[in-house]
């Protein structure tokens, strides 16, 4: 692990760049959690980067993520690892024009880790790793990631190109994965961008049970936000804010630094709809959580975990 501009960074599975711990996740940016105006949105960026921030994340299901991204990084390009996912179906031809438009919208000629959102049963793996791998050769991308794949579909996908990482849903409330997926990746020395390390705000502490989001947020339709699960994240916060001021931070920062203190975990994707937000999550990066601290915290939170 390194240190740029006091934010750590950590390799991206076994030959992949160095990215900083905190990864701004853009899909709040591009509309995902209702409507953003293009100018905060920009500041937002600005704000991350400013604050230590080299990762920056996109897909080309992001709504106006990825055209908001090109303006944002004009002149900064070259100070961040840029990483967008193929959203639509698996056929060569929608992976060789999604790349293209994804290059365009955001005014760059590489792109320098591009994922699979997710398995899309309708092609083989191999079809979909073997046109990939051909974009890597042609320049276009740098290295190749998936996305919602558990540990068997991660396996079949690298047996047929280079995963430098994967994406996977991970936080205080879904610890599925450290049984599994987490192992095996660091076994093979694949890197790990977590998201939703908020639980999709969940975690935060500024949501009741009961809240009701706005029809244009994609979170009023997310089938895991069951009742069960936002009642957990009302009561991990009612237990774990007096402990996270204690120490100077916020229930939501401690959330994302509980995230990366997982020796698998390479970087935790943060979303942000506002540049104090951007800031606040770089913030959470800097916060090291021993081992003791691990322990605190597991005691509070073992029993509260239904999106396991």
């Amino acid at each position: 692990m390194s240190v740029t501009n006091h934010l750590p960074t950590r390799s991206l599975g076994r030959d992949g760049p160095d990215v900083t711990v905190i990864c701004l996740g853009t899909w709040p940016l591009g509309g995902g959690l209702g409507a953003i105006e293009e100018k905060q949105a920009i500041r937002t960026v600005h704000a991350a980067i400013d604050a230590g921030t080299n990762f920056i994340d996109t897909a080309e299901g992001y709504l106006t993520s990825e055209a908001m991204l090109g303006k944002a990084l004009f002149g900064r390009r070259d100070r961040v690892v840029l990483a967008t996912k193929l959203s639509g179906e698996h056929s060569p031809q929608h992976i060789r024009a999604a790349i293209e438009n994804s290059l365009r919208q955001l005014c760059t000629d590489y792109i320098d880790l591009y994922q699979v959102h997710r398995p899309d049963p309708r092609w083989p793996i191999a079809d979909t790793m073997a046109e990939l791998v051909k974009l890597t050769e042609e320049g276009k991308v740098r290295t190749l990631g998936v996305s919602n794949f558990g540990v068997e579909q991660t396996a079949e996908a690298s047996a047929f190109g280079p995963i430098a990482s994967t994406q996977p849903h991970y936080s205080m409330l879904f610890r599925g994965i450290e049984n599994d997926l987490l192992p095996y990746c660091l076994e093979h020395e694949i890197g790990v961008m977590a998201y939703a390390a908020l639980a999709r705000g969940l975690l935060s502490g500024k949501y009741k049970a009961s809240h009701v989001f706005s029809d244009d947020d994609d979170r009023a339709s997310i089938p895991e936000l069951t009742p069960a699960v936002r009642q957990a994240a009302v009561e991990i916060c009612r237990r774990l804010t007096p402990w996270a001021r204690d120490h100077g931070y916020t229930m939501a920062q401690l959330a994302i630094a509980w995230t990366v203190a997982n020796p698998a975990v390479t970087s935790a994707i943060c979303g942000a709809k506002t540049p104090a937000q951007a800031i606040e999550n770089c913030e959470a990066g800097r916060w090291h959580l021993s081992k003791q601290d691990m322990l605190e915290i597991e005691s509070q939170i073992e029993d509260l975990s239904p999106g396991m």
